[in-house]
């Protein structure tokens, strides 16, 4: 996408009030998920204990004060900087897991429409079967046998060599691959459609006549003129990525050592009925405005790169 289109879409955003609100928003949550994705790292190359695992256990369960802004949990720690933290793993889910989904999506989407025929049928045979498939239960037995070391071993040992070089337990590398090999149908069934529109359009019929192969005219022609689809499914399975991840880390088969909205919630859960809410509260909180502003600057951005709503 050319510098200059790309000014005009965030001019055309800064008109909608909302939008622009909501795309403030997004970027806040970023920048905080670089910042402690960041001092994360640098944390564990230095061995020193990061601030949001600071633990007192004679402050364990305090309510909210000027010391502690939401409160701390059942080991003393801090409940807002664990929040914060916790933005992180989200973001870190849910542009892994919508980078996966959109790549399988696209490829196989832009094969069926442009080709046709047998490569059609073989795509549409897949991700039917696909679409056919209890999503959240595939992805929690994906979690359950990653996180477990049930797995082939030379599949878990893969799993477990890639989690120790970066950092990344195993259950939410399960989860980066649970929802980005499953959440890519939609956008299959989006692209293949429109790929077949775009192949009988002038300028690639031209291509083709001037002798450009298949692969150049997909790249050059068909894609680009489609890539508006794809920022606006990236957007929404960015939010749809971040919710599962808090059920799947909520029902213990996800993340596990790093700070987690879907943890707190699991752990704040059980002192609930003690009037200790504050834990719940600020984990349900920040997950809530993330997907929130995800879901009003995708409706935002459909409005601005949709063809068909551009006037």
């Amino acid at each position: 996408m050319r510098f200059s289109s790309s000014m005009d879409i965030l001019k055309r955003l800064c008109h909608d009030r909302v939008a622009a609100a909501a795309l403030v928003i997004v970027l806040l949550y970023m920048f905080v998920a670089i910042g402690c994705e960041a001092y994360s790292c640098y944390c564990s190359a230095n061995n020193e204990t990061p601030f949001y695992e600071l633990a007192d256990m004679n402050k364990s369960y305090n309510a909210p004060s000027s010391e502690h802004l939401l409160g701390t949990d059942f080991m003393g720690r801090d409940v807002f900087y664990r929040a914060l933290a916790g933005t992180a793993t989200a973001v870190k889910v849910g542009t892994i897991a919508s980078v996966i989904s959109a790549l399988i999506g696209v490829s196989l989407g832009v094969m069926a429409g442009y080709f046709g025929g047998r490569t059609d049928n073989f795509v549409v045979w897949i991700y039917s079967t696909f679409a056919s498939m209890p999503t959240l239960l595939f992805i929690l037995a994906f979690a359950l046998l990653a996180s477990r070391g049930f797995l082939y071993p030379p599949l878990a040992k893969t799993i477990m060599e890639f989690g120790r070089k970066t950092g990344t337990d195993p259950g939410m590398i399960a989860v980066y691959t649970g929802i980005g090999f499953t959440g890519w149908v939609a956008l299959c069934r989006v692209v293949r459609a429109e790929a077949m529109r775009l192949r009988e359009a002038s300028y690639v019929q031209a291509a083709r006549t001037a002798g450009f192969n298949s692969f150049h005219i997909i790249v050059r022609h068909v894609i680009p003129n489609l890539f508006h689809l794809v920022i606006i499914y990236f957007t929404m399975r960015f939010a749809y990525a971040i919710m599962t991840e808090v059920i799947v880390s909520y029902l213990g088969f996800g993340v596990q050592s790093a700070p987690s909205w879907g943890v707190m919630i699991a752990n704040g859960q059980q002192r609930l009925w003690r009037g200790v809410w504050w834990e719940v509260a600020g984990a349900t909180g920040f997950m809530f405005f993330l997907v929130l502003t995800l879901n009003l600057l995708g409706d935002a951005l459909r409005d601005v790169l949709d063809p068909k709503l551009k006037n």
